[in-house]
């Protein structure tokens, strides 16, 4: 009888990124409420126990998955909004990086866009949301005083600019077509050129 060879065990460290990479594809499928640590530890070939000596319970994991994508999604944001070029090229540079975020890890975008129910979760998110919009405001604040425009209404057009990218990357991530060069350049042609036409007093039309 052939003795069987011991199966390689896995490190601490090996264990904690197995599991991270397991319930991430969880998560992104069922959210955080379908999300069962059962389910998580099955997957992984695991007990529960080993689980909760990582990571102290769903929402402990659930924590650094969302920590893990927003700070890849940053990364990739900023690099975008910190190159040379001039200020229609850097709105391109971020809204092809989101792009390229939603295509190289979807099931990460799927995670960062739903309802996050950890307060500190959330609060990294909404800090990396920010992040952004606070760069965009910067290019928006130059080119509307270039204009005549009031340059104190530029961080509720970046937050607007903002929201619109993650709305159409979120449609994108389904669809999956056009190709992610063209739904940029739409993106960049519907901004770009509505900022270049906006009123310096808007006002609603319509309306008594």
């Amino acid at each position: 009888m052939t003795a069987k060879k011991p199966r390689n065990r896995m490190t601490g460290t090996e264990r904690r990124e197995q599991l991270i990479e397991v319930a991430r594809g969880i998560f992104a499928d069922r959210g955080f409420d379908g999300t069962a640590i059962e389910e998580v530890a099955h997957q992984a070939g695991v007990s529960k126990p080993v689980v909760y000596e990582h990571f102290g319970g769903k929402e402990g994991l659930y924590a650094v998955v969302i920590d893990r994508e927003v700070n890849k999604l940053l990364t990739a944001m900023r690099g975008a909004l910190t190159a040379d070029g001039g200020s229609r090229e850097l709105v391109e540079n971020a809204t092809v990086a989101l792009l390229d975020y939603i295509e190289s890890s979807p099931d990460g975008f799927r995670i960062l866009v739903r309802d996050i129910p950890i307060r500190g979760a959330g609060a990294t998110y909404q800090s990396m949301i920010g992040d952004i919009a606070t760069r965009v405001e910067g290019i928006l604040a130059d080119r509307f005083k270039e204009h005549g425009l009031n340059s104190r209404t530029a961080p509720m057009y970046a937050q607007m600019l903002v929201g619109m990218v993650v709305m159409v990357g979120q449609w994108w991530l389904g669809a999956r077509k056009p190709a992610k060069e063209i739904v940029a350049a739409h993106l960049v042609n519907l901004a770009w050129h509505g900022l270049e036409g906006l009123e310096v007093s808007p006002q609603l039309r319509g309306r008594p």
